[in-house]
């Protein structure tokens, strides 16, 4: 790519597969981070297929891939061993009127993956396990009251959460007041909340790791996504003192971290815990996890009054149950985790040097763990930009690099990795230009890209 020519990167059949999907889906996708606004003025790929690390548009063009289904799909589109467990439950059924055998096998290979859970249930999203999660805890404890992590960007598409973002139309306001929310890292905080409510919060809910998207508070920050020492172990004696749930939502984190997520790398157990996204390698599966005493109160063992904790017709689907056993039994044989550190560390470390190189390192920032890395697009004034991301989106899209994030997989291999830096260089030199005159307005071609969450179209 030259670093002149992207103006000219069309995409006409994405264009008119986008305007179809406006006309028939809401936003134009089923999940909005997967919207066209995300991406710049016209270059939204409509994906035709995808292989390994690879995916192809309907336009023809080839991409090296970031942050594959939104971080789900770890081990590379269509992996071998996934596709092969998956083929052959479907020849002996999906779902039927009672369990499956295969319900039993995955709940104990999960068990063994994640040792510091006692029981699970399997859903097929995150919101599902999440909201489960909450009902649980309020159940437990008797309390109304739920506190998020102020920190962290997203737990589920219900109310509880939804209603605390801009996009809350439609959530009435007695349910946001039952919502508070605390700040990562800041136990003293965290003690004050607990103690304002004293005996009114059920859980506390947050993401073992700190936040990874770019901050405005804190654009410049190259952290590994680690806690403090001593923050988890502090936050697990708080809730114990509180009487309160501790949960911890390891969507993102759950295999990325460890194979036994980050609970299992920081040595905290949490009472309840949801995962998902890499434990179906793009198949759609989740799961809820904890405590057996907290689980069985969904369950048909106790005495208690009976929660409705997750019942899902299409839960227990034997072919996404058989794709999550194939995950498991990959990361867990073939080091998938240690393989996308290195993948990531090696990714981090060239976009680095090319922006530097450029010029704009202080401007195109990478942070996060490196099996979790996402970039910062600052402005001159080093203030994060979404013009300045709509210019390296642009710039990255025409050499070949579908990359929202610098999340890996571990289908990448080096020369994906070198190929990248190489487009990174080439994007960082049209963005030195646009710093150089103080607008990238003439680098965009449309309109800026939008955050997801907002309260206008």
């Amino acid at each position: 790519m030259d670093t002149e020519d992207a103006g000219g990167f069309l995409l006409p059949r994405s264009r008119m597969a986008n305007e179809r999907l406006h006309a028939l889906v809401p936003g134009g996708a089923h999940t909005y981070a997967k919207g066209d606004d995300q991406y710049p003025e016209n270059l939204a790929p409509v994906i035709s297929h995808g292989r390994g690390a690879h995916v192809w548009d309907i336009d023809g063009n080839r991409y090296i891939e970031y942050g594959s289904g939104l971080r789900s799909v770890s081990l590379g589109h269509a992996h071998p061993r996934v596709i092969e467990a998956v083929r052959r439950e479907l020849d002996r059924g999906s779902n039927f009127v009672r369990p499956s055998i295969v319900e039993v096998e995955a709940a104990e290979r999960f068990l063994a993956t994640v040792p510091t859970a006692e029981m699970v249930k399997f859903a097929k999203n995150g919101s599902d396990a999440t909201t489960a999660a909450v009902r649980l805890a309020r159940a437990a404890t008797g309390r109304p009251r739920v506190a998020i992590c102020a920190d962290h960007p997203f737990f589920s598409v219900d109310d509880w959460f939804i209603g605390t973002t801009p996009m809350s139309a439609g959530v009435p306001a007695a349910t946001n007041e039952l919502t508070v929310a605390f700040p990562y890292g800041d136990l003293a905080a965290t003690e004050e909340l607990l103690t304002r409510y004293q005996d009114e919060v059920a859980c506390l809910i947050l993401e073992p790791a700190t936040h990874t998207e770019p901050s405005p508070s804190s654009p410049l920050s190259s952290s590994g996504g680690d806690p403090t020492p001593g923050y988890l172990a502090g936050l697990r004696e708080l809730a114990d003192r509180h009487g309160c749930v501790l949960i911890f939502d390891e969507m993102i984190t759950g295999f990325r971290w460890s194979e036994a997520g980050a609970q299992g790398l920081y040595g905290v157990v949490p009472d309840l815990s949801t995962f998902g996204k890499a434990l179906g390698n793009g198949f759609a599966v989740s799961a809820l996890a904890g405590r057996r005493d907290l689980m069985e109160r969904g369950g048909l063992r106790h005495r208690g009054d009976r929660v409705f904790l997750l019942s899902t017709t299409h839960g227990a689907e034997t072919h996404s149950l058989a794709a999550a056993m194939a995950v498991l039994t990959t990361y867990v044989e073939e080091g998938v985790t240690a393989r996308l550190h290195a993948l990531g560390e090696r990714l981090a470390a060239g976009v680095r040097d090319a922006a530097a190189a450029m010029g704009v390192g202080d401007h195109v920032v990478v942070r996060g763990r490196a099996s979790n890395l996402v970039f910062a697009t600052l402005d001159e004034n080093r203030q994060p930009s979404q013009r300045y991301r709509t210019l390296f989106l642009r710039w990255l899209l025409a050499g070949g690099v579908l990359a929202p994030s610098f999340v890996v997989s571990s289908a990448l291999d080096d020369a994906d990795i070198d190929r990248t830096v190489d487009v990174v260089a080439q994007a960082c030199a049209v963005y030195r230009k646009a710093l150089d005159a103080a607008d990238p307005t003439p680098y965009l071609a449309g309109r800026p890209v939008k955050p997801v969450f907002r309260r206008l179209a």
